[in-house]
């Protein structure tokens, strides 16, 4: 906290999401969830913020369950290099993303998971109430409408991943669940504790397992090289841990078979990634030794 704390306030917030905008810049939480189930804190854990690209993690677990393969042939797995609402790099790759975590790609997984459960929103909602403990676990609809009334370009992504054969269900219907998906709230000792899944190698809170271990092991690998927008190759230098941002400001990370740890700071940086929650982490690694390397 002491290396973090001459930083809390740094950085900019998502205002192009006007209620993101409003978000308290001087806010900071983090917390630390080990694979027995308790958790340490410091600082702001228990306010909640929007998840936004973090809940592309879980989508994609929900997706990938007993085996399932299918997303593989609609989406690639490789770092973008390019904003992750680009249009040109999928109309030059016809319609097929780069990687999961992506707007593009994250479309496309929502849109599977619609079409394997009928409600993607609901999926993704049960699965983090049950992870996290808290049965009140949603979206903000206030979040969900600023999303929905600024999201022209998630709405062109999506129309040219249709014209090229690429989207299973009506453009609208997948954008209502993407949407409300990204705008659901969350603590940063909740989300510490949702990411057991992963550090547990794809066990649930009550002991199941959800996805096998390569699965787990997998998607690990895609936010260690894709999880960070066009800052993956700095967060594996810095960090060392697979690891998902969203622009509401928190950033999840994964020590395999140990921890899952939670960063929250609403300041980002230009490439998108929490400016506190990118040094709290580093700091982290660095305290810890606790890396994949």
């Amino acid at each position: 906290m002491a290396r973090v704390r001459p930083h809390i306030g740094e950085g900019k917030v998502a205002d192009y999401i006007p209620e993101l905008g409003r978000v308290d810049p001087a806010r900071f939480g983090f917390a630390v969830a080990a694979a027995d189930g308790s958790v340490h804190t410091v600082g702001d854990t228990g306010v909640r913020f929007s998840m936004q690209s973090i809940t592309k993690v879980f989508t994609l677990a929900l997706v990938t369950q007993a085996g399932e393969t299918h997303i593989w042939d609609r989406v690639h797995r490789e770092p973008s290099g390019s904003a992750f609402n680009s249009l040109y790099q999928l109309e030059f790759e016809n319609g097929v993303p780069r990687n999961p975590f992506i707007n593009p790609g994250a479309i496309v997984v929502t849109d599977e998971l619609l079409a394997n459960t009928g409600d993607a929103f609901a999926a993704l909602r049960g699965l983090l109430r049950a992870e996290t403990g808290n049965p009140d676990l949603d979206a903000d609809g206030v979040t969900a409408r600023s999303e929905l009334e600024t999201g022209d370009r998630n709405r062109s992504l999506a129309y040219l991943m249709a014209g090229f054969g690429n989207m299973r269900n009506p453009v609208p219907e997948v954008l209502d669940h993407y949407f409300r998906q990204c705008s659901i709230t969350i603590s940063t000792e909740e989300l510490a504790r949702a990411g057991l899944l992963l550090a547990r190698h794809g066990v649930r809170a009550d002991g199941s397992r959800m996805i096998d271990r390569n699965a787990a092991r997998r998607i690990m690998a895609i936010m260690l090289t894709c999880g960070t927008y066009d800052a993956a190759g700095e967060f594996a230098y810095r960090v060392g841990l697979p690891c998902k941002s969203g622009v509401g400001g928190g950033i999840l990370a994964i020590v395999p078979g140990r921890y899952s740890v939670a960063a929250w700071g609403p300041g980002l940086d230009a490439k998108g990634n929490s400016v506190t929650g990118a040094l709290a982490l580093d700091t982290f690694t660095q305290v810890t030794n606790c890396s994949v390397f």
